[in-house]
Order: C-alpha cells, then structure tokens, then sequence
C-alpha cells in the first residue's frame, strides 16, 4: 500500500479474501432523503460489515452524527471486528459521500492503512464483480483508537480561525447554499456562510461515475476556488459529512495540515452569536 487514500475496484477485488483486509459499507442516508434505506442488507462486497454513521456517534450532544469518544468508538469497532493493525477498505452506496467520512473517522482516530474505494458500490457492482446479502458474523478483534485533536475543529476553532486568518475554510455546499440564495435542508439553520470561508461544492471534485477527478483537475478546483494548498485548511460543509471529501481531495495532493469542522453549518447556522454572510464571496 501507499498513502495514496484511495484504492481502485480492481486493487480490492485482487485483495478481497486477504485475512488482514477489512471491507466496510459506510451508510448514511442524504439530508434530502432521510428515508432512503440502506443497500447492505439486499446487495454488499462480500464479507463487508455495515457502519451506520447516525449510530457510531456522540448521542449526547444535539447535533448530527458527531465523532464519538475515543472509548465508544474502539467499542463499536470492536463489536464490528475492527482491529489493530487491519487494512481497511470503505465504500459506500451513492459512489462517494459517507464513505469520505467514514474514513476520515478512523483517520482521525490514529488509524493509518484506511482506504476510500473509488467509485464505491455503484461501480463495483456496474463492473460485475461479486456482491451478496450476508451478513458477517464478526469476531471480536481490539481496537485501540487514539484521536488527534488537531483533525478535528469546533466552534472555538472556527471563531479563532476567522478573527486570526491563520488558516483558509473551505465549504463543501451548494453554491446556492453557500451565497444563502437556497435554503438549508435542516429546519431552523441560517442560509449563508461563515466569513472568509471559500465554496467548493464537493461535486466538483468527482466524475460521472463518482470516481475522483485526475490529481491535475484536483488542484484545479481547489485552485479555483481561491484555495492555497501550502497553507492550511478547515473543511466544512451542512454536518461534517460532505467536507470530509473535500478532507480526502485535500489529502490526495498532499496536504498535511487539515481540519474537519465537525458541527459544520449545523451549529454554526443554528446559533444567534455567529456571524453570517450571504452572497458568492
């Protein structure tokens, strides 16, 4: 392996029954469809086990699916046969969306040999390879998480942040989300944006087939969107999903000093005492 984030359907296919490889569907249901059911129970890669990722979460704040502690996060792994020392393999159902932060997730804490498959199930099962409807019986494995503090920012972070310029934030919503010209899927959120943050709508850095771009288009968009690669950077995004692909697109060109904000707009738009922006700049 590298430190390349990303394998291909090619590179698990060849390594599917290697006993030290572990296969996880990263489930979440779109904020637009908080309905859709998940594809793991009819269709999955084989011997995948299913991360639901409005379950492995901080239940005891009132924000969506926030990281977890430490201690509740090695106990769910472990009851999933998440070990040390596997290499993991995330995928999700949409080709690219929960997947990023779900790697993220173990990246954070101090997981090194985890991968994003590339183009996901979508792409997976379009090329024929196998899939099946049974579910593992996971044997319990230890998993000892040891979380970097310095991946993942809150509210105080972001507050820092504006007033110091230290740092560049970069929103992965809509365009029409971000200039406050659409509404916010949640109920009760602000429209607009943090100031100084920057959009790149997350879209923008996957294909057709929700593959990511060539790493030449990468730095394009990031270009493009007025963003410095030898400087650091905040992701954000509505509720720390999505900004975990921009996460992961920042990680393939190298990028070492990133942050996740992971109450994203759902705490910064709910609030009374932060400052919002509207409009594209």
């Amino acid at each position: 392996m590298t430190d390349h984030p990303l394998v291909s359907t090619q590179w698990l296919a060849d390594h599917l029954s290697s006993p030290d490889l572990a296969v996880i569907n990263a489930w979440m249901p779109p904020v637009t469809h908080p309905d859709a059911p998940p594809v793991y129970p009819e269709a999955h890669i084989p011997g995948a086990v299913f991360f639901d990722v409005n379950e492995i979460c901080d239940k005891g704040v009132d924000l969506p699916h926030m990281l977890p502690a430490p201690h509740v996060f090695s106990s769910a792994m472990r009851k999933l046969g998440i070990g040390d020392g596997q290499t993991l393999v995330v995928y999700d159902d949409f080709g690219l969306y929960s997947a990023a932060r779900v790697w993220w997730t173990f990246r954070t804490m101090g997981v090194e040999r985890v991968y994003v498959l590339d183009g996901g199930f979508p792409k997976w099962r379009a090329e024929g390879r196998p899939f099946d409807d049974h579910t593992p019986r996971p044997v319990q494995s230890h998993f000892s998480a040891r979380l970097n503090h310095g991946a993942v920012a809150d509210l105080a972070h972001l507050r820092e942040t504006i007033s110091s310029g230290r740092r560049q934030i970069l929103d992965a919503r809509s365009a029409e989300r971000f200039a406050g010209d659409a509404p916010e899927p949640r109920a009760g959120l602000r429209a607009g944006h943090m100031p100084t943050a920057r959009n790149l709508p997350f879209t923008r850095l996957l294909s057709e087939n929700a593959t990511f771009l060539p790493r030449e288009d990468l730095a394009a968009a990031f270009r493009d969107a007025g963003i410095d690669p030898e400087k650091p950077v905040t992701t954000t995004c509505g509720s720390g999903v999505t900004a975990a692909i921009l996460t992961l697109g920042l990680t393939i060109l190298g990028v070492r000093d990133l942050a996740l904000y992971d109450g994203s707009w759902a705490e910064w738009g709910g609030r009374d005492d932060t400052e919002v922006v509207t409009g594209s700049e």
